[in-house]
Formats: C-alpha cells, structure tokens, sequence
C-alpha cells in the first residue's frame, strides 16, 4: 500500500503500541499533525504551553508507565526547544523517541527559515538519532529508535523528517513488533565471583540504583536482600525499587543523604551497587567513598565499570536477570550484629524537623500521609528535590519522578502532565521550588487546557533554597542573585491560567488545602509558605567524605 511520509509515521506509532503524544505543531510539522488529527481517537496529543514541557512530559509517562515517551516539535527553535528535555532522558537513562520535522531536502544547509541540524546538536545526548531523507527508509527508522530507545540502558532517539519527505509516497507494510526481552547473557565468572564476595561478607550493605527500576527488578531486589541479610541504601534515580519503609531500609546515600547510610557505607566491608553509576553526589570524595570495602557492581552497561569508582569485581547485564541467577544460586546469610549496628545508627540519627512551623519536611510528610504512601511524585531541583526524597517512603517504583543526573529546573511539571496521562488512576503531585516553579509554570495552563488533574505544591521561601543554604555555609552569607522577594502572586497566576491556587502559611492550612486538593478532581497550586533559610540535613561539604556529613546539631557544637 503506497502512504505518505505522516501516514507512515502515524502508522508506526500505532504499531509500536503508542497511545499518547506530547507535542508542539509548527510550519514543518504540519503534514504530521494534519494525519494525526485523522487519528486522534486512536492516539491522544496533548498539546504542552512549551516544547521544553512536551519532552519534559514524554519522559514523565515513560518513567511512571515504563513504555516509550513520545514528543513531537517543528524544525529550528521548536526542534531546539526539545534539547534540554532530552538531555534530561539521556542522562537518566530514560526511553524517549523525540520526532522533529525539518525544511526540505533541498533546502538543508541553506540557512532556510527555521533550519536547524538538530540531529548535529543533539548528537552528543542521545543513544542515536538520525535524519531520514528518503520516504523509503522512514518505517524501518522509526522502528529501529523503539528497539534502541528501549533495549539494553534505555535512552533518548530524535528522529528528523524533512518535510518533503513526509508528504513523499512509498510502498508500507506493516509489522508485527515484537517486545524487546533482556539478554540472559550473563557470565558465569563474573557471578561465581560475585558469589564468592558475598559469601566472604561480614558486613555487607546494598545500594540500589535507578537500574534496578528500569530493569523492572524489584520483587528479585528484595529476595536478593533477605538472602544477603545487609542494610539497603538507594540513590535519588533508585527510590522505590526496593520498599522505603522496610525495617532494613536506611535511607539516601550521599550529600543529603542519612548518617545511617554514610556511616554504614563506610564501614562496610562489601559494598553491592545494582544498577548505579557512582554519581559525585552519592560518593563525596571518591578517594574517601567506602574506602573499607571491596565493591561488587551489577550494571547493564559495561562502560559504568571503574568509571567513577575503582571496583573489585562487576557483572555486566540486565539487573533483573543477574539477581533472578544470584538469588538462585545464592545461600541464605546472616550478619546479626552488623545489621543491629547500622539499625542503632537508624535510631541514633533520624531525620528531624521544627515539629511546628510550616516546612518542606512537614510538607512532603503530609502528602505521604494523605496518599498513603501511594502518589507518584515528581519533583523540581533543589531543597524541596532532597526534601521529597528523604520524608515521602516509596514503596513502589516509578513512583518518584525527578531529574536525579542533569538537575534540570522546571523538569517537574511537564513531567507531572506526563504520568498522570499514563496513569489516570494514580494521585500525582509536584513538588516544586518558587525558582523552580517560574521556569515553567506555563504548563499549569496545559493541565486546565486538557483537565488533568496534577496538584502543584509550591514550596515558596522566596529564595533560590539550595544555592542559597550553599551561600550560607560556604560563601560568607553573600546571597548573590538568589532573592525572589518579589510581586509574583503564584495564586493568582493559577487562577489566571484555569486552576484552583490556595496559599498556606501553617500546617492546618496545608492539610486542609491538599484535603480538598485531592478530592477536586482538577489542577490545584498550593503556594506554601516557608522561612527562607531552612535547609536540607544532613549534608557532606564539597570535596569531604560522606563519612562527614553534618547537620544543624554538629553546627552548634563545633
């Protein structure tokens, strides 16, 4: 059957199983958008305030569905528009294929209007891209960035269509996709030596990266853990994968992470890291990072091994297949008086917080309460970022939604939009900075627009929080370009763009406010109101060992 370049493109995506597109239309686009509207009982467009917003939303519904996010742009400053977004999914590992269209073939390196080469800029924060520039190829691409997208370490694929060729005819025919399994490849020395670690071990501790969720491991994570009998800690892309109210569970490692986490892992004489990458903010001083430990790293992708961290001996391939072997050759073990000494560190440094005052903890204890435990939470950057990870325990993965490698301001929102399309049936909310807020609160007007029914929670210090808790300790209290004192009336500009907005100033006001938040059914701001300089504890100062963290109490005792 002989279909255009749009129709292929249409067609593809239904065959890959796509039910959603985010996406911003323009001049180049148009053929597409025009065969899209052919089609939208079959597949829904929501059309974002931004094109940041659209890729921001994609990678939102891949990381709460675990399907492939989809986002569509214009060629030159739409396309461009798309960057930061990808750069987002790229660094954290997320499957998202950004379609671009582009002027025509003829026209390319003429400095045509609204010409980009945007698959030159993107180059270096994709897994791959491409731009097609015969019909007859456009099918075969498009099914190619889904395998790619989504196998191995998933990631971001831009694929640019000039329109000419979308208007262009060639012969179709349809596939059948099959889905994309995990390689079972795994070698059998590298997990007999893994073994061997373990079974060595007197004090072992787990720490659980964003891998082990995109690799749908969880139920094998926790046998792992029971077997191994070792406290668990997780990195900001790892929450949820295994449960953050289990007894074993000793919170976030790293800068803001729990003393109970960096004092263990520094003292543990074996540390298994599933599905991590060794971030600077979980290691500190990498030199100083678990310097009494041998380190066992499982990993999909083989470039991670000793490349931030020197490690003892690592097993490349798919987590959930590397624990289903491990666990089924595993012995059970037992470390009673290493799992009560880094269970009396639990106890001996909790998380605290002004037991009255309207904060970020309190705030972030009071969704978890009123949800349940069972919200998915996306988040902005900064101190309510750390706040969201440390006082909300998930469960669940796919449940926290943040921009953990690129730390991407206005990243939240968009991505919000995202999961709630994906799961209608979850209570989502964002958590957002007021600075954090400003970069794209915009989007607010795309919830009313399509009636999706997220709830913005402003956490509003009038700050810049996190640079400025850094200038407080750190920079003489110089608080250079990190006051927001200003006019802007977050409430208003809600109401302004359709959604409920509430301010709050106590504790009985926000729990009241985030009541009826959940139960309207529509987008609701919640613009609360904090003191300028509460800050996030506990925290490892730049270039120190974590071992060294600190809070408030070791301030007023030094």
């Amino acid at each position: 059957m002989q279909l255009t370049g749009s129709e292929i493109v249409i067609e593809c995506l239904k065959e890959q199983g796509v039910d959603t597109v985010f996406g911003y239309p323009g001049g180049a686009i148009l053929n597409v958008y025009d065969e899209l509207y052919k089609h939208s009982d079959e597949i829904t467009h929501i059309l974002t305030s931004h094109e940041q917003g659209a890729a921001h939303a994609a990678d939102g519904y891949a990381r709460a569905t675990g399907k492939v996010g989809v986002c569509f742009a214009t060629s030159g400053p739409g396309a461009t528009n798309l960057v930061t977004g990808i750069a987002t999914a790229y660094m954290d590992s997320i499957p998202v294929v950004a379609i671009t269209c582009n002027v025509g073939v003829s026209l390319l390196g003429k400095d045509s209007f609204q010409e980009i080469d945007i698959t030159g800029i993107t180059m270096p924060i994709t897994k791959h891209n491409y731009i097609v520039k015969d019909v007859a190829n456009l099918a075969d691409t498009i099914r190619k960035a889904f395998v790619i997208a989504k196998s191995g370490r998933p990631g971001p694929v831009l694929i640019d269509i000039p329109k000419d060729v979308t208007a262009n005819k060639t012969e179709h025919i349809k596939e059948e996709i099959k889905p994309v399994e995990p390689s079972d490849k795994i070698s059998e020395e590298e997990l007999a030596e893994a073994l061997e670690l373990i079974k060595k071990s007197k004090k072992p501790y787990i720490f659980v990266g964003g891998g082990a969720v995109l690799s749908e491991a969880s139920e094998e994570l926790y046998t792992f853990a029971k077997k191994v009998d070792a406290p668990v800690t997780d990195s900001l892309m790892g929450k949820g994968a295994f449960p953050g109210n289990d007894p074993a569970y000793t919170g976030m490692l790293g800068m803001h992470g729990t003393k109970a986490s960096n004092y263990g892992v520094s003292e543990c004489d074996l540390l298994i890291v599933v599905g991590a990458r060794f971030s600077d903010r979980v290691t500190g001083n990498a030199k100083k990072f678990a310097k009494n430990a041998k380190i066992l790293q499982f990993d999909v992708d083989a470039a991670e091994m000793n490349k931030n961290v020197l490690i003892t001996e690592g097993v490349v391939g798919d987590i959930k297949v590397i624990l289903e072997k491990i666990n089924a050759k595993l012995e059970q073990q037992s470390h009673p008086e290493w799992m009560k000494k880094i269970m009396d560190y639990k106890e001996k440094y909790p998380l605290t917080y002004h037991p009255e005052a309207l904060t970020g903890p309190f705030i972030v204890e009071e969704i978890y309460r009123q949800t349940n435990g069972e919200a998915i939470i996306s988040t902005e950057v900064g101190q309510h970022q750390m706040w969201a990870a440390q006082y909300y325990k998930y469960t669940k993965p796919r449940t926290l939604l943040t921009s953990g490698g690129l730390g991407t301001m206005g990243y939240g929102l968009g991505a919000a939009l995202g999961a709630k399309t994906g799961r209608p049936d979850k209570t989502v909310v964002n958590i957002a900075g007021d600075g954090c807020f400003r970069m794209n609160m915009n989007e607010i007007a795309t919830a009313t627009r399509h009636n999706i029914p997220v709830i913005q929670v402003v956490i509003n210090n009038h700050v810049l929080g996190m640079v400025r808790q850094w200038q407080n300790l750190f920079y003489g209290q110089r608080y250079s370009a990190t006051v927001l004192n200003d006019a802007v009336d977050f409430v208003k500009l809600a109401e302004a763009m359709g959604a409920k907005g509430v301010r709050v100033t106590t504790q009985a006001e926000f729990k009241e406010a985030f009541k009826e938040a959940l139960a309207s059914g529509k987008p609701v701001v919640i613009d609360c109101q904090i003191d300028q300089d509460d800050k996030v504890w506990p925290m490892v100062a730049p270039g120190a060992a974590i071992s060294e963290a600190f809070d408030e109490t070791d301030l007023e005792t030094k």
